[in-house]
């Protein structure tokens, strides 16, 4: 039986160094702070603000809003969340989902 080719590089390290259980909550942790990251940015320029304009409506500096759209932020608060929705006029949502099957912890 012949395995399949890949290029992709992380597939490839994946294969010869299997990722333990901190380096998969690791990724899954910087997966959340980089798509919290891309919504805060999403949500401001679909509203037609720049950072400097987020900021005023929120009642921060455009340097916290820059930190915030920054993947490797992680200090993201829910407090500060719920102001800049309120200041988008929009809500935030929360959801449980079933955690993969390849990256689950029981």
């Amino acid at each position: 039986m012949r395995k399949t080719r890949t290029a992709n590089a992380l597939d490839i390290l994946n294969r010869r160094h299997p990722p333990s259980a901190e380096d998969v909550d690791s990724r899954s942790a910087f997966r959340q702070q980089v798509e919290v990251a891309e919504l805060i940015h999403q949500a401001r320029t679909d509203a037609g603000l720049s950072q400097r304009a987020l900021a005023k409506r929120v009642g921060t500096t455009a340097s916290v809003i820059c930190r915030l759209e920054d993947g490797d932020y992680d200090g993201h608060s829910m407090a500060m969340l719920h102001r800049i929705a309120e200041a988008l006029g929009q809500r935030i949502e929360m959801r449980f989902v079933p955690a993969a099957l390849h990256g689950s912890h029981a």
